[in-house]
């Protein structure tokens, strides 16, 4: 199964010419993102160009990429093992075609293996980490951390640092103790944090319509980022799933008399910012 652009190349051909001032980080929909540090270093996180499994999960958003056109990529860091996090056609081609090596807590690194079947990639390719590792990665420094997914087997979290700053990754995960350690160690710029709403999705296996809440609603979003005591916050995973999509705007209203985060930015897939 290969991966069809909505945008030709001009994402990845953007990333590979960017020449950042401190770290560069694109938002690729989902909770996908490519960080891009002065000194070159590309990392990709929960990379995901898939349209899903309609009609249970219906992609809504547009297929930035083929992960064939990606030319640079020193990792590929997962954050927990579900489809949209872990996708051979997605990660795969960029293992094959560049020096990246997968990341991963034990269920994500498991689930990738099974691509040594169908594509260009071997066991080497792979590096299972646990809570408590801390990886460099170029002039990146990825601390792996604990985080609070009840949907998954194995969640983590990234913390990277750079010279600038640091950029904290808390993938599907949701308010927890494991959120105020890590906003009492780390002095985070910015952290995504997923959000969205609740609906009635297919269930898996009787594709009837079943309650179904993945990511934290607006009041636990709020919760999660004065955990973290973020800077600026960024959500993420509002705009992917038909049926569970939300509006980010109305983060503002439930955050605003919190003294974390500073700041929220909304960005769309696509879009760059800065660290």
């Amino acid at each position: 199964m290969s991966v069809h652009s909505d945008w030709g190349d001009w994402l990845p051909r953007a990333v590979e010419d960017a020449d950042p001032d401190g770290l560069a980080v694109w938002y690729l929909g989902c909770n996908g993102f490519i960080l891009k540090a002065d000194d070159g270093t590309t990392a990709f996180i929960d990379p995901y160009l898939g349209t899903g499994d309609p009609p249970r999960t219906v992609r809504m958003i547009p297929v930035p990429f083929a992960p064939e056109d990606v030319a640079e990529a020193d990792a590929v860091l997962a954050t927990h093992e579900h489809t949209d996090h872990v996708h051979g056609p997605s990660q795969a081609p960029i293992l094959e075609d560049t020096a990246a090596t997968f990341y991963g807590p034990s269920a994500s690194t498991e689930t990738a293996r099974d691509w040594t079947d169908d594509y260009e990639v071997s066991d080497d390719d792979f590096e299972t980490v646990s809570e408590g590792d801390s990886l460099d990665i170029g002039s990146l420094s990825v601390h792996v951390e604990p985080a609070h997914d009840p949907d998954a087997d194995h969640p983590v979290s990234y913390v990277i640092e750079h010279d600038s700053g640091t950029f904290f990754h808390g993938g599907d995960a949701r308010p927890s103790g494991d959120f105020e350690d890590i906003g009492e160690r780390y002095d985070i710029d910015l952290g995504v944090v997923a959000f969205g709403s609740a609906g009635m999705i297919p269930d898996k296996q009787t594709r009837e319509p079943k309650y179904t809440k993945w990511y934290s609603d607006e009041n636990m979003a709020a919760e999660a980022a004065n955990q973290l005591q973020l800077d600026r916050l960024l959500p993420t995973h509002w705009d992917m799933w038909k049926g569970l999509t939300a509006d980010p705007e109305s983060l503002r209203n439930h955050t605003r008399s919190f003294e974390y985060p500073r700041t929220m930015e909304v960005v769309e897939i696509g879009d760059k910012t800065s660290i």
